[in-house]
């Protein structure tokens, strides 16, 4: 394989866009148009990208990436010459099945998708379990997670809010692994390739279950998790999902969960997660892939989880969506 390979952005959304960014070659940052990264993503995004450049902000400052291929539909990029060797899915969770009908019908994964690597950077869970619906071989797909924050603004200036590693599973080639490593490491930034990746999925499946749903309720940044008269509601839900998540075999100690959450919370006090911003500008949350997972486990189990359930049922009602 080359030492580049060719990377399609399904997604191109807050975080889509920084991976973009990250997995662009820093010598072509000077100006020139990136070749092998390509963006897929809604219309006005990837119009205003076209126009202006990829805008990304920076605490040391504003880094702007001219793409050489860009698109806004899987008819796009049949229509070009650009064939993704690697495949990083970015979408909301909720969009994964519309993804998969896509991608289906497109005829690309029997076509220059046929040996594609996908990687399914996405919050919550359950995401593996929606995409095997394409019957791809186990080699080709691999999940991955980011404590990245990014936020588009609304002349879609992508601007990092907090800075984190980004995980993947262990199941990629040896070139791959260190070309999409070193392209991270250049820019300030980490990526790991976890052979206990599932343990590092609900490390973050705790954190996200609490700071979520409570912060797209109160409307508060993510320093709103630290108040005393949330004390119950946060230990709560932690205690449910500690017990949920035993049953699925990952065992951890409750206090030590509840200490890393305020721990995140306190560190990313000034941040608006992902639900609020979905929250605040009237869209599906995706609550049900974080406490709607939780809850389904439970069903599993038989074991109650009213905090996760009351908090789950409170953003769906908040969100005016899928309420009956």
């Amino acid at each position: 394989m080359n030492e580049m390979a060719d990377i399609l952005i399904y997604g191109a959304g807050a975080i889509g866009s920084f991976m973009g960014y990250l997995l662009s070659d820093a010598l072509d940052l000077d100006g020139r148009k990136i070749e092998n990264v390509a963006l897929l993503g809604r219309n006005r995004h990837i119009n205003r990208i076209k126009d202006l450049g990829l805008r990304i902000d920076l605490p040391e400052g504003r880094e702007i990436v001219q793409f050489k291929h860009y698109f806004t539909g899987l008819e796009d990029l049949k229509a070009s010459d650009f064939c993704p060797e690697i495949v990083i899915v970015c979408v909301k969770t909720y969009s994964l099945p519309a993804v998969c009908d896509e991608l289906r019908k497109s005829g690309l994964l029997q076509g220059r998708m046929k040996n594609a690597l996908f990687i399914l950077l996405m919050n919550g869970m359950g995401n593996r379990e929606v995409f095997d619906e394409l019957d791809l071989p186990d080699s080709q797909v691999l999940e991955g997670i980011t404590s990245l924050g990014v936020k588009l603004s609304e002349d879609d200036l992508a601007q990092l809010k907090g800075k984190g590693k980004t995980i993947l599973e262990d199941k990629i080639g040896v070139d791959k692994k260190k070309f999409m490593r070193d392209r991270f490491f250049e820019k300030g930034f980490e990526m790991e390739f976890a052979p206990d990746f599932r343990e590092h999925q609900y490390n973050k499946l705790f954190v996200n279950s609490v700071i979520n749903p409570i912060t797209a309720l109160t409307r508060r940044e993510n320093g709103i998790v630290l108040s005393s008269v949330l004390k119950n509601t946060v230990e709560g839900a932690i205690r449910e999902t500690v017990n949920v998540a035993a049953k699925e075999g990952i065992i951890r100690d409750e206090k030590e969960v509840i200490e890393v959450v305020y721990s995140v919370a306190e560190k990313t006090f000034s941040n608006t997660s992902s639900m609020l911003q979905d929250v605040s500008k009237g869209r599906m949350t995706e609550i049900d892939s974080i406490n709607g997972h939780i809850i389904r486990l439970a069903k599993k189990h038989n074991i109650e989880v009213p905090v996760n359930e009351a908090l789950y049922g409170l953003v769906k009602s908040a969100t005016g969506v899928n309420y009956p």
